[in-house]
């Protein structure tokens, strides 16, 4: 089986030109799991560590992970403190990159162990789906989970009107050097809120998102100069 990676859409249908225009782009995912308590960088389900993100690894499984400042003019990247585990605060967090202005049609926050501490107690765990790390309480770019409580999909919020706006059409987070597409940063940050916490002991968590990648040519009158042909 061959591979290859391209930038643009995948697109389908049979009827190219209007007014029965019926070409839609095909749905991508790209998806990711944490063991909080695996704090081996390059291992699978790699889970970070106090003050460290993760991604999905090109050579490994999970690796660590740079959070960057989002800004759609600045090519000079700046990277996000993400705060050291407190008594009060732990944060992990799971990101991904998108093509600029992808259409975002689904989240997927999934718990197969609910975050544990080894000492102290826990009020709240909530997911927030960002541009960026998010604090505890605070409002992200696109979506968010209720508080997290038992395993299985975790419903997400009622999203806002500027959170819908977004997900039609995800941000510039990253100018790309040496040409390169530039891209949409899209963090997942575990929060997880308590009294008198230590290190965690147990946690497994899966995030997924779907989304298309848009048709630049769309609305073009020379975008495409063929026919439906063989």
């Amino acid at each position: 089986m061959g591979r290859s990676t391209f930038d643009g859409p995948l697109l389908s249908g049979d009827n190219r030109f209007p007014p029965f225009r019926n070409i839609g782009s095909s749905e991508l995912v790209q998806s990711g799991a944490m063991v909080l308590t695996n704090t081996t960088a390059n291992t699978v389900n790699y889970g970070g560590a106090s003050g460290q993100f993760v991604t999905d690894g090109q050579t490994f499984a999970n690796t660590a992970v740079t959070v960057y400042t989002p800004s759609s003019t600045n090519p000079v990247l700046s990277a996000t403190s993400i705060p050291a585990d407190s008594a009060t605060q732990i944060y992990r967090g799971f990101v991904f990159y998108l093509p600029t202005g992808s259409d975002i049609n689904d989240f997927f926050v999934d718990v197969g162990v609910v975050p544990t501490v080894a000492s102290g107690s826990i009020s709240t765990i909530t997911v927030y789906v960002s541009n960026n790390y998010t604090v505890q309480g605070g409002t992200p770019t696109y979506a968010a989970t209720g508080t997290i409580s038992a395993v299985g999909r975790q419903a997400l919020s009622t999203f806002t009107g500027t959170q819908l706006a977004n997900q039609f059409s995800s941000s510039t987070d990253i100018l790309t050097p040496n040409g390169q597409a530039n891209v949409s940063q899209l963090v997942f940050t575990i929060s997880i809120a308590g009294t008198s916490m230590t290190t965690l002991s147990a946690g497994t968590m899966y995030f997924t998102v779907r989304y298309m990648q848009p048709d630049g040519n769309v609305g073009s009158a020379t975008a495409y100069p063929y026919g439906n042909y063989d």
